[in-house]
């Protein structure tokens, strides 16, 4: 079983976003973006629990002219490792916040923006970013600080050999798996149908390098979870080119904040566990 979420378009610029795209506003509300969260135990036979938050991403676009603007960047084997400021360009990101976060304490739910949580980043050509924050958007600064693990020396990152949710890809996540794929075919759309086009990335978070302790089936320790898509799309006029961003989440606040716990979904632990 997996929970999932569909993700719906920030609407506060959207007839500005469709005039660049060169589209409709009903063609930009066709986009469907679908994040699959599941919790995998990937430990071996006979050794302890090891388990891994699994996020599935499927970006479904209705229109040629969108897939041909949108900056999707090619795998390369190569860029897997940290990166920042990938938000300002097609991003795949999560928020998490729970007791995993919070030092073993459960959220005060009366006052959530005090909170801390993390963001996962994640470019479709291998970087990726994780960041701890200790409260709504603290620090200020950037690029934010890097999430590190539970020792407090390295780095937390995120394992590339997920296997997608869609049988599409099946070839490419097999050589994926075995580390022996530098650029797989999904790097370009997958034709379903004449009118769709689709691109899809997966990634695990293991759980286990967030804490000191031992993740179980009773203590996996995400109580909120936000998936979130940002798309980039390459525009023209005449000379002068630009880039058009649309923001993708569960919810969104007015003006879209994904950093807003009051919009994140209360994690479904039952639901997203294999």
């Amino acid at each position: 079983m997996s929970q999932i979420f569909n993700l719906c378009l920030a609407t506060d610029t959207l007839a500005a976003d469709a005039e660049q795209l060169g589209v409709t506003i009903a063609q930009l509300q066709n986009i469907q973006i679908q994040v699959v969260a599941t919790l995998a135990n990937r430990a071996v036979i006979a050794q302890p629990i090891e388990w891994q938050l699994q996020l599935d991403y499927c970006i479904t676009l209705p229109l040629k002219s969108l897939a041909s603007q949108l900056d999707w960047p090619t795998w390369q084997t190569r860029q897997v490792g940290f990166a920042d400021y990938l938000w300002e360009q097609t991003c795949l990101e999560c928020f998490l916040a729970g007791k995993l976060i919070n030092s073993g304490v459960s959220l005060n739910k009366n006052d959530i923006q005090t909170n801390p949580y993390i963001e996962i980043n994640a470019s479709p050509d291998g970087r990726y970013a994780l960041y701890r924050f200790a409260a709504y958007r603290k620090p200020a600064t950037l690029p934010p600080t890097p999430l590190l693990q539970g020792n407090g020396q390295t780095r937390a990152s995120i394992d590339w050999t997920a296997t997608p949710f869609s049988v599409s890809n099946t070839s490419d996540n097999a050589a994926l798996q075995a580390g022996s794929i530098p650029t797989p075919s999904f790097n370009n759309p997958l034709t379903a149908g004449a009118k769709t086009y689709h691109f899809e990335r997966s990634f695990y978070l293991p759980l286990g390098q967030l804490s000191q302790g031992q993740t179980t089936n009773d203590v996996i320790g995400i109580e909120y979870i936000h998936p979130c898509v940002i798309l980039s799309f390459d525009t023209q006029f005449g000379t002068r080119l630009s880039k058009t961003a649309l923001y993708f989440a569960p919810k969104h606040a007015q003006a879209p904040d994904f950093h807003n716990m009051q919009y994140w979904s209360v994690f479904d632990k039952q639901a997203a566990m294999v």
